[in-house]
């Protein structure tokens, strides 16, 4: 059971910025919780939408109003200080909590909170653990970066001690966490724009492990060197997962793919046959996500049959090389969140594990930073797809002090000797995919941004 003893002094509760995936699900589970929850965003969403749906008041724009009345604002990372909710709670000395330090808050409520953290994986492990504590009936509150099925929202409320939540080193903002379990995937040189170098995340990494009470677990990738030696900060026990570290607790062998891309597996825990595993989910990347998940519910006491039936009953998060449709003559649209030239790499791997012809990527760079440091592995990436499309840069939280364009993307995958198309409009984009795909041609749509928008102009709905 959740104990709200330290938010208990909080009943009204406005959110600056509610339709954030992580703010909406933060705003569900406290009014699930009995808080009064009002909220602000610039934009109309599918989640500030579904806030209204349940009783959520949402202000598109600016709530003065609602700040006066509240008790606590809490606000995004990307909200400006000089906002005039902000401002204004300030005036009236209303306390004010960045999203970061809330979800610590939050964290400290349960008894065993459940971290899942590391560059590339977050969602995707998330959703699984959380498939099979559900399969498990071990009843787990949930908060997850993306739309998840097997709960129909991003967010599950249940009375037990145990919140699997994502727990993301951006600003380093799980060091604010209450972490009884940590689940670290892998470490790579993201979000440029705030860390200096490797060594700086590395290092932020190694704060966070330092979280973990005596009793808690630490769970890690062995095959990423980054991640190996952070058992050497904790007091924790320590598992490990791997696909090529045979030294590692849990491994997987007799990896095969069947004509979906999705995988079948052994997996053995310390050298001995432990259960065969199969996948609703294609690429070795979820085999090495599936082999996280198994470490953590085989240490949380979950029997092999139900790991078995909930990694199977898990068929990907929102945006996660999701089907979308069809248009044309059976050539298929497939909608990703990929914006680090990892996961497009381990996009593009999935991808191979399907039967099609060619292969269409139109990629949305996101925010400048990360394109002008990672240009070079970008445009590398991008070249295991057949035809390459780019759009203009998603700016997000940033301003373009960088003295880079989508352009200097383009030129970079030219100088690799494949051809590449700059296309700022999305219309044009969908003209120019729909006369030229061939049959039983794949088409993604890639990026953390509006990219995604894109797929509804491709795909034919069956009504029309």
């Amino acid at each position: 059971m959740a104990n709200l003893e330290e938010l208990e002094k909080y009943k009204k509760i406005h959110m600056i910025g509610i339709g954030g995936v992580s703010m909406s699900g933060i705003a569900e589970i406290l009014k699930n919780w009995g808080f009064y929850v009002t909220g602000s965003d610039t934009a109309q969403s599918e989640y500030t939408d579904d806030l209204i749906s349940h009783g959520i008041p949402v202000k598109i724009g600016h709530d003065i109003e609602s700040v006066a009345k509240a008790d606590l604002v809490v606000y995004t990372a990307a909200i400006s200080q000089e906002d005039p909710e902000l401002v204004q709670a300030r005036k009236l000395y209303i306390p004010t909590i960045e999203r970061g330090d809330f979800l610590g808050l939050l964290t400290k409520v349960f008894n065993d909170t459940i971290c899942v953290s590391g560059t590339h994986g977050k969602t995707t492990t998330t959703s699984m653990i959380a498939s099979c504590f559900l399969e498990g009936k071990l009843d787990p509150t949930i908060q997850v970066g993306a739309f998840f099925n097997q709960i129909n929202a991003n967010y599950r409320v249940g009375n037990s001690e145990y919140f699997i939540i994502e727990a993301c080193e951006y600003v380093e903002s799980f060091l604010k966490f209450y972490p009884k379990t940590e689940i670290i995937l892998n470490i790579d040189n993201d979000h440029l724009d705030y860390f200096k170098d490797m060594d700086h995340i590395v290092m932020a990494f190694k704060k966070y492990v330092k979280l973990l009470p005596s009793n808690g677990l630490l769970v890690i990738n062995s095959d990423d060197p980054n991640c190996s030696a952070l058992s050497k900060c904790t007091e924790a026990k320590t598992i490990t997962f791997a696909l090529n570290n045979q030294n590692a607790n849990f491994i997987a062998r007799n990896i095969t793919f069947n004509k979906n891309g999705f995988p079948t597996f052994d997996v053995y825990y310390n050298n001995t046959f432990y259960k065969t595993i199969s996948l609703s989910v294609t690429g070795m990347h979820n085999v090495l996500n599936a082999l996280a998940c198994i470490s953590v519910c085989h240490i949380y006491g979950l029997n092999k049959e139900q790991i078995k039936n909930g990694l199977l009953k898990f068929t990907g998060a929102h945006r996660r090389l999701e089907y979308v449709g069809e248009f044309g003559n059976h050539v298929t649209v497939f909608d990703d969140y990929g914006h680090h030239p990892t996961e497009i790499k381990a996009t593009a791997s999935a991808m191979k594990n399907k039967s099609y012809n060619k292969s269409w990527v139109i990629f949305q760079p996101h925010t400048y930073s990360r394109t002008k440091n990672l240009l070079a592995d970008f445009a590398k990436a991008l070249t295991l797809f057949d035809n390459i499309i780019i759009t203009d840069i998603y700016a997000a939280r940033e301003k373009n002090t960088f003295n880079i364009s989508s352009k200097d993307l383009v030129n970079e995958i030219q100088k690799l000797g494949r051809k590449a198309y700059y296309m700022p409009d999305f219309n044009e984009i969908a003209s120019f995919v729909k006369s030229h795909a061939l049959n039983n041609d794949l088409v993604i749509t890639l990026g953390a941004g509006t990219v995604t928008n894109i797929k509804d102009l491709l795909v034919e709905k069956i009504d029309e």
